[in-house]
């Protein structure tokens, strides 16, 4: 299996929660489906914090990471 980028996973966790809202899922579907639901959750949020570090450090010009995490 391929990995996903983060906008496949959401995309695919989108089609997933709008099923199972309709509710018209076989309970082992849905269950199936919530499992993959949260597979995808957990794939989405690696790649949001993968993000987030990369996006919290600046390069100065010299080649040094600042650590920008202004909390």
């Amino acid at each position: 299996m391929t990995e996903l980028s983060f906008e496949e996973s959401l995309e695919q966790l989108e089609k997933i929660v709008e099923k199972l809202e309709n509710g018209d899922v076989p309970l082992d579907e849905a269950i199936d489906k919530f499992t993959q639901a949260m597979e995808l959750v957990k794939v989405c949020n690696e790649k949001l914090s993968s993000a987030e570090d990369s996006i919290a450090k600046i390069v100065e010009e010299n080649g040094d990471l600042i650590d920008f995490n202004v909390e």
